[in-house]
């Protein structure tokens, strides 16, 4: 599972993630909800071991993120924000420098390739480079390499981002066929998204969690039965 125990970033006099403490267990869509600069980023680079917490804790599988980086990372797929690349490659090399990382080899490297090119419907960007992309390209592309290895855990910031709806309907129906078998974890500002895909919402304001459950009984909260009327209450 992913456990986090007090976790907190300070930047000087700046508190972007205050004590957050919570875990998700297998089968879990966790939508991570909150405001521009309610602390959902920094959160999730500290899960993906990114940057370090300035205190508190945060597990993988059981792998400690700071103590065990190697084998917590091992464990995740990560899509940062804004699903950063290396724009002069091209995407098959991309691809193929991240199944190098990792140490994908033979047939299962194959097999690996050929699904994620294929059910994020890349086969006709193969051949461009990143930086010539459109932003949905790039983002089905920072797609693709989170989950080349096939990894146990998805931290997925933003990962509708920049996607046509029909792009959108794709990966979301693409979450809902792994989310038996992994732990996923999305961050998103988007809330037809976690009503769509996720099984519980965390929401977060100034750094502090400030709700946790499912969005029916979020949304249950207000009179109007609308996640977002329960959004705009809480966050303010």
């Amino acid at each position: 599972m992913i456990k986090t125990e007090h976790l907190s970033k300070r930047y000087k006099t700046l508190t972007a993630v205050d004590d957050v403490s919570f875990q998700v267990g297998p089968g879990e869509v966790l939508g991570f909800l909150g405001p521009n600069g309610a602390g959902k980023t920094t959160t999730m680079r500290m899960l993906a071991g990114f940057i370090a917490p300035t205190v508190g804790t945060a597990s993988i599988c059981g792998h400690d993120i700071g103590t065990d980086p190697l084998a917590a990372k091992a464990s995740i797929g990560y899509l940062p924000e804004g699903a950063p690349s290396y724009g002069e490659m091209s995407v098959r090399a991309f691809l193929d420098f991240i199944a190098d990382i990792r140490h994908l080899e033979g047939g299962r490297r194959r097999e690996r390739l050929d699904y994620v090119i294929g059910r994020l419907q890349l086969e006709s960007v193969l051949g461009q480079t990143i930086e010539t992309l459109s932003k949905g390209f790039r983002r089905r592309v920072g797609l693709a390499q989170a989950l080349l290895h096939d990894p146990p855990v998805l931290i997925l910031d933003e990962p509708t981002d920049g996607l046509d709806p029909n792009q959108k309907h794709e990966v979301r129906t693409l979450i809902e066929e792994m989310a038996r078998n992994k732990i996923i974890v999305i961050s998103t500002h988007i809330l037809e998204e976690v009503e769509a895909v996720c099984t519980r919402a965390i929401i977060i304001a100034r750094g502090r969690i400030v709700a946790d459950d499912t969005p029916a009984a979020l949304a249950a909260r207000s009179e109007s039965k609308r996640l977002d009327d329960v959004f705009r209450t809480i966050t303010v």
